[in-house]
């Protein structure tokens, strides 16, 4: 069985294991204050041109957007988000188990515009019960999204003035970032990220690393007490070496962005042959994460050789399907899912 479920079912890249073994009988600083997640923060937060950031590294992403939530909120407000997002959609409530409420806007890409974070705000304050209301305190985005959409550098500035706006601190979850700012169609550096989100994470658990993800404060507003909030959420690793480890060997020399490109490339085959059967497509992407339409007979026809994740039943009366390649995918298996979609579909 070929798995296209996800893209974290494989260990880590050779060369974090490698870095890893090698470091198995070494003594280090404990909780992230070791060299090696020195070397790897400073690595990051010049590629994001940060010289007042600081980073942060977490075992896994929900864990980070609930301690980055809990951090920025006050108990009376509420994070707004795409209605397909993460934090409502995959976090079992640890958004709300920290005592705030994830405020939904509706999104059919996964995206938010300024035009709706606006909105959402002046609703709120222009409603005449507003003390009796949740108040929106945050806006939480994902690029690359949980439909595989990116945000590109406009809609990021309309995001951050509108933000700028209204005093609310924009958080990017990064579990997918490598594989959208490698989109080919993309035009988001870090450096963009850095200047224009007040948070935001690098993750690493679905890009190559064992686990892991790293959060980067931009705003030097957000840097006291964080790490408090840290443990407080139980999210402290005591032998923190082993992300930095693992963020250093991804960012000294590209490996990250390489990894990342490798998946959007054979992601870009698989959509080939859907476009070309004539298959609805329901996102508009270029990233790993690629979505069709399929009847449910299909979608089993394919699950009998291929593992892909089916979201059941749409609106539209099919099954919504996904394909995700990951840096650790082949090519000659991408090849085989092709020549074998030929002949079906």
């Amino acid at each position: 069985m070929i798995i296209f479920e996800n893209d974290y079912s494989a260990g880590c890249a050779p060369e974090i294991m490698e870095r890893l073994a090698a470091s198995n009988l070494e003594q280090t600083t404990t909780y992230g204050k070791d060299d090696y997640c020195k070397r790897a923060s400073q690595m990051i937060l010049e590629q994001a041109q940060l010289p007042e950031g600081e980073v942060f590294y977490f075992v896994g992403g929900t864990i980070a957007n609930a301690t980055a939530t809990s951090y920025l909120l006050r108990p009376y407000q509420g994070v707004l988000c795409a209605a397909s997002a993460h934090i409502t959609a995959h976090e079992a409530g640890a958004i709300e188990a920290g005592g705030n409420k994830v405020l939904t806007i509706p999104s059919e890409d996964g995206k938010l515009t300024p035009d709706q974070i606006e909105q959402a705000v002046m609703a709120y304050r222009n409603d005449h019960a507003w003390q009796q209301l949740v108040e929106p305190g945050m806006v939480y985005i994902s690029q690359s999204t949980e439909n595989g959409t990116v945000y590109n550098k406009a809609e990021l500035e309309g995001m951050h003035e509108v933000c700028q706006k209204y005093a609310l601190p924009l958080y990017v979850d990064g579990a997918r970032l490598g594989y959208g700012l490698a989109a080919p169609d993309g035009d988001v550096t870090l450096a963009d990220l850095g200047r224009l989100c007040d948070m935001f994470y690098i993750g690493g658990t679905k890009q190559g690393a064992l686990f892991g993800e790293a959060m980067v404060i931009c705003n030097p507003a957000y840097r006291q007490g964080f790490s408090n909030m840290m443990r407080h959420k139980g999210a402290v690793l005591a032998k923190g070496r082993l992300m930095g480890i693992q963020f250093e060997t991804l960012f000294e020399d590209g490996l990250y962005f390489r990894l990342a490109a490798h998946a959007n490339k054979l992601a870009m085959k698989i959509r080939g042959v859907l476009e070309e059967k004539g298959c609805q497509l329901p996102f508009d992407n270029r990233t790993n994460q690629q979505f069709v339409l399929w009847p449910v007979e299909t979608i089993r026809q394919v699950e009998q050789q291929y593992q892909l994740y089916d979201f059941g039943p749409h609106p539209s009366g099919l099954h919504l399907a996904r394909f995700n390649t990951s840096w650790y995918t082949r090519e000659e298996d991408v090849d085989a899912l092709v020549a074998d979609l030929r002949r079906w579909l």
